[in-house]
């Protein structure tokens, strides 16, 4: 899963921030990494954070494994842990998020059924990520566009 966004781009190259494929990973194996943490691993440790697979159960354990002790061996203490949803929202292709209709429906976006079950689970984390209240969503629009649901 090496995908970085366009949406992305004016951060990815320096990896200055968390891209949306760590993002994934991290709500994937229930670790919370903070972007202190994110800024103190070298970029080797970082790239390999963006390489390093996380979706079989062994991936997902190893890579939670390797951030917790990148953690530990730059803070000395652990991060937190993320619940890790049974079933999350952009894995469900049969509906839509309401935070994500939502948001389009600000911008007078439609985003049908068939284009969100087209979507990669990628761009789904993405969508909802950049839909949650809690997260700036300056890039909502961006991704639309680029994940072809807007003009």
């Amino acid at each position: 899963m090496l995908q970085f966004f366009q949406f992305e781009a004016e951060f990815v190259a320096s990896l200055r921030c968390i891209p949306m494929q760590v993002r994934y990973k991290l709500d994937t194996c229930g670790v919370k990494l903070k972007l202190q943490h994110w800024f103190s691993f070298s970029i080797a440790q970082r790239q390999h954070l963006i390489e390093l697979p996380c979706i079989t159960d062994d991936e997902i354990k190893v890579y939670r494994d390797t951030l917790r002790s990148l953690v530990w061996q730059h803070f000395n203490t652990y991060p937190s842990d993320l619940p890790i949803a049974e079933n999350p929202v952009w894995m469900q292709i049969e509906s839509i998020p309401i935070s994500i209709l939502q948001h389009a429906q600000e911008l007078d976006v439609k985003i049908s059924s068939s284009q969100w079950q087209s979507l990669n689970p990628l761009k789904r984390f993405a969508l909802f990520k950049l839909s949650t209240s809690n997260h700036e969503n300056n890039n909502f629009l961006p991704a639309l566009q680029e994940f072809g649901l807007f003009p």
